[in-house]
């Protein structure tokens, strides 16, 4: 009997090389925090280590990796939600402090951090997997289960809003 383990092992910990850095960073755009993106990606990890067995198709890894990190941080911004509106109930661990301000310390990317949070969510999702993680429509399709006609009507309102909210320099 031959053990699989180590093999699927490798196998992970070269998707994590080669995938690790740009999820994070895109998950960073997503709920604007590094401490965060980096749990949210890892979990994604997990999630497909967990499930390796069941995958059919090794050329989809990618695309579940991208639709658990939009996932994950759709989970985080739902959870952060609940506490804002729960706030007072929670006086006591107003020590929450914005790691992005600290992180991401130019006035660029801060600037760009909350322009893509004030995006409607899809907005956000649509931008951040095509212009980050260079997504294909048909990939951001798959990714968010959308058609391909509602990917680009998001990028192009989303586009529109960071116009409008960004001075020239900051779009890169």
């Amino acid at each position: 009997m031959v053990d699989r383990q180590p093999s699927v092992d490798d196998a992970i910990t070269a998707l994590f090389s080669r995938e690790y850095t740009r999820l994070v960073r895109a998950a960073v755009l997503l709920v604007g925090d590094v401490e965060t993106a980096e749990d949210v990606v890892q979990d994604a990890f997990v999630a497909v280590h967990r499930r390796w067995a069941r995958i059919t198709d090794p050329e989809r890894i990618g695309g579940y990796l991208h639709r658990a990190v939009v996932n994950g941080s759709r989970s985080v911004l739902r959870h952060r939600a609940v506490v804002r509106r729960h706030a007072d109930s929670l006086a006591d661990q107003e020590s929450v402090v914005d790691a992005a301000d600290v992180v991401l310390a130019w006035a660029a990317r801060a600037a760009v951090l909350d322009a893509l949070a004030a995006l409607p969510r899809r907005q956000r999702e649509v931008l951040v997997l095509r212009h980050y993680l260079g997504l294909s429509e048909a990939e951001i399709a798959d990714t968010l289960r959308i058609s391909t006609g509602s990917v680009k009507t998001h990028a192009s309102r989303g586009a529109a809003a960071l116009r409008t909210r960004l001075p020239k320099g900051d779009l890169r």
